[in-house]
């Protein structure tokens, strides 16, 4: 009953909602002449306080495009936005869609950096690298051999609120952004993946979820492509807002989706229970063959039912 009773409450939410027209991309883009690409724009100025650079390689090469590359003037999108429709190919003849994201707005990106900088540095723009690498925080990062809760104690992501070891061991070996990963020590780790991987951490944990819980082992996430510099490349799903306004056995069909997810959330092989946060009509997307997923992972908390027993 209850569960009925929640999926009446969904399908009435969708339905009840405004229409918001679903813009398609192409699936292949017209060539376009070649364009390079500003440090500035993907964040690479600020590395190592940066996601990564993974998959900076196919940016250089246009092998991921942003839509806007498809217009009569070849520009690049407005920075301010934090998502962005792309393009992408792995042999230059079959294009697939793609979410292109910041961590977070590159205004508060803007005023983070600052205020590091006054804080640490007493200065109003720096080598982020440099100040970072001044904490205590990061100092201890460099010495340890493996990471720890006391590490990411304090770090303001809703995943580390109260982090199992065995949960923490599962970040360092499937870290994507290093090309060894595998071990639960942070031997194979560089100062600067150290450095990474607590920006990421510390700003936002979407991409790290999405690398250690992935969707070709059934998790409901999109599947994490890469990174470069400041933003994030995920396969590319539409929005559940899109969908307000559907033909009600459309919406029947989401909220179903909706509740096949969230039990999954609280009952999986690997004994983790995931919770919201905060939810709202960005937190969830649907992919073309209408599967839906969770599209915003940033607000997701996880507690390890395994602790207890250990």
């Amino acid at each position: 009953r209850v569960a009925d009773s929640l999926m009446l409450l969904l399908v009435l939410a969708l339905s009840c909602n405004p229409s918001t027209a679903a813009t398609a991309s192409p699936s292949a883009p017209h060539i376009k002449p070649s364009y390079s690409f500003g440090r500035t724009f993907l964040g690479l100025d600020k590395c190592n306080a940066c996601i990564g650079t993974s998959i900076c390689k196919k940016f250089f090469k246009e092998e991921i495009r942003f839509d806007t590359w498809l217009s009569s003037h070849l520009k690049l999108p407005p920075s301010y936005l934090l998502s962005y429709s792309g393009n992408y190919t792995d042999d230059a003849k079959s294009w697939r869609l793609v979410d292109i994201t910041r961590l977070t707005s590159k205004y508060r990106h803007d005023r983070a950096d600052q205020r590091i900088c006054t804080s640490l540095l007493k200065t109003k723009t720096c080598s982020l690298e440099r100040a970072l690498r001044r904490t205590h925080r990061f100092q201890k990062w460099l010495r340890a051999k493996r990471l720890t809760p006391d590490l990411v104690q304090g770090l303001s992501s809703p995943m580390l609120r109260c982090p199992s070891q065995r949960l923490l061991d599962r970040i360092v070996r499937r870290y994507a952004e290093v090309p060894d990963a595998g071990s639960i020590y942070m031997d194979h780790l560089t100062d600067r993946d150290k450095l990474r991987l607590l920006y990421t951490l510390s700003v936002n944990s979407h991409p790290i979820l999405l690398q250690i819980f992935p969707d070709v082992e059934g998790w409901p996430f999109p599947q994490y492509l890469g990174s470069c510099g400041r933003l994030v490349v995920s396969a590319s799903t539409r929005p559940l807002r899109d969908f307000y306004g559907a033909a009600p056995e459309v919406v029947a069909d989401r909220a179903l989706q909706i509740l096949a997810v969230l039990r999954s959330m609280g009952t999986n092989d690997l004994n983790y229970f995931f919770y919201f946060t905060h939810v709202d009509a960005g937190t969830f997307g649907v992919f073309s063959n209408g599967h839906l997923f969770i599209r915003d992972a940033s607000m997701l908390g996880i507690i390890d039912k395994e602790e207890g027993t250990q």
